[in-house]
Parts: structure tokens; sequence; C-alpha cells
């Protein structure tokens, strides 16, 4: 525990660097494009024109009763998108920055965390796009339920966070983890109810159940009943305890082995 207070101190202590060092990278990136910056916002809207061309026809079927596909698919693959970013980003953060971890003196465990706020930018500029989607659309009107969103948006962060420093920390240790992490990603895309409704009676109650557990299926679907007004979080008490128990044990035992092998990360880089 000891270990979980002292990453999360690290931090909230170098905001100001993550904040630093993230625009540093946005601009990196993409300094040699035309367009610069502009993709970080145009890329999310090509690849939500993409998923609703393939799949709008074909599984439009697959949302829930009463609701437009584009906006029910739109909200759910908009934190995906952040979420599938953020995990892949932060796994090779610590490897990629060999050169920094060596040469400065700063807290390697913020540098997962530096992914989560390089990607906000696309996040934000598709939630919009879903809300607007939504409002045109779908006849989705505001509601209280909409407050939920700063509920999902902070155990979305804390999960990124957890399954960061643990993916990051293990892609040193283990070099083919990234390339099984990558894979799992994928598979996760379709087991987290991102372009379908698993919840039908179309599917085994057993196996919607399994699925159910999965975190990321966690937070696509509470950003889905936020927006349409389906349910509040705490009618699913079953499922949030179980997400923040997925949440403490890579939080414990990512930051148990971040702090046991920092010193050797340059070595074993």
């Amino acid at each position: 525990m000891k270990e979980v207070v002292t990453l999360i101190k690290e931090q909230l202590g170098n905001l100001g660097i993550m904040f630093r060092i993230s625009r540093y990278q946005d601009k990196s990136d993409y300094q040699s494009h035309y367009l610069g910056l502009v993709w970080e916002y145009l890329y999310p809207l090509i690849q939500i024109a993409i998923y609703w061309m393939v799949f709008g026809i074909g599984l439009k079927k697959g949302a829930s009763e009463g609701v437009d596909y584009l906006s029910w698919m739109v909200i759910g693959i908009t934190p995906w998108f952040f979420m599938n970013s953020v995990t892949l980003d932060a796994s090779k953060s610590i490897y990629q920055q060999v050169g920094m971890v060596s040469k400065m003196k700063f807290p390697v465990s913020i540098l997962p965390s530096i992914k989560i706020i390089s990607n906000l930018s696309s996040f934000w500029t598709m939630l919009v796009f879903s809300i607007i989607i939504g409002f045109f659309k779908g006849g989705i009107t505001p509601s209280i339920y909409w407050i939920q969103w700063i509920y999902y948006f902070f155990a979305m962060i804390m999960w990124l966070v957890a399954f960061g420093i643990f993916n990051s920390t293990v892609s040193i240790l283990v070099r083919d983890y990234r390339i099984l992490l990558q894979s799992v990603m994928r598979m996760l895309f379709y087991m987290s109810g991102v372009l379908f409704n698993f919840q039908t009676d179309a599917f085994p109650p057993a196996f919607v159940r399994i699925l159910q557990l999965n975190p990321f299926f966690y937070i696509v679907n509470g950003f889905r009943e936020s927006m349409f007004s389906e349910a509040w979080f705490w009618q699913h008490s079953t499922l949030t305890i179980i997400f923040w128990l997925f949440v403490i044990f890579f939080l414990l035992v990512g930051s148990h082995l971040h702090y046991k092998f920092r010193s050797h990360f340059v070595d074993l880089i």
C-alpha cells in the first residue's frame, strides 16, 4: 500500500511536468505534417466515419432498442478509442524513453500517465462530436444522468493509470508482453460491446455475465447509459465493485513491480 501512496504522490506532484512533456511530444509527433496538430482532432473523426460506414448497416440492430445506431455506436467507441490508445502507448512509454530515463531525474512512473494527457484532446473532440450526433440524429436531450460522465471519466482515468503502470513495467520485464497486449486489445474491441449490444436475448445469459466483468465494458456501457438516461452507476453495484477491485489489483501489483525493478530499468532495456 505504501508503494501505491508513493505512486499517487508522484503523479499529483508532477502534473506540471506531465502536461509540458505531453505538449512537447504532441508537437514533435506532428511537426513534419502539413496539418500538424489538426490530425489529433481529425483522425478520431475519420475513424468514426469509417466504422459507421462499415458497420452501420449490418450491425444497426445490435444497438439498444429505440436508440439510433450511429448515436449508440459513437458514444461507445469514444471512450474505447481513448482507452485503447492510452493502453498501448503507456505499455511502451518507459521502453521508448530510455534516454530520458537515464539522463533526467524525475519519477519514471509519470511516463505512462503522460500518454493519458496526450490523448485527451482527441477524446474531448470525439465526446463533443458524439453529443452533437445524439442531438441531431438520435433526438437525445440533456438529462441529469449526464452528470455520471464525471464519475465514469474519473473511473476511466484511474483504470488507465493502474493498467498503465502495470503494462509499462511488465513490458520491460517480458519483451513479448507488448505483442500479447496488442492482440488482447484487438480481441477486447469486440468483447467490450463497442460495435454491438451483446446484452440481448440473442446471447446466453452466462456468456453475457462473463463479458460484463471486462473493465473496458464497464466504462463503455457507463458512457452509453449516461447518454441515453438508462441507469445510475450504483444500480450496477456488483459490476462497480468488480471494476474497482480490478483497479486496485493492477494498482497494487503494478506499483510493487515498478518500484521493485525501477532502478534496473535502464539495464533491462
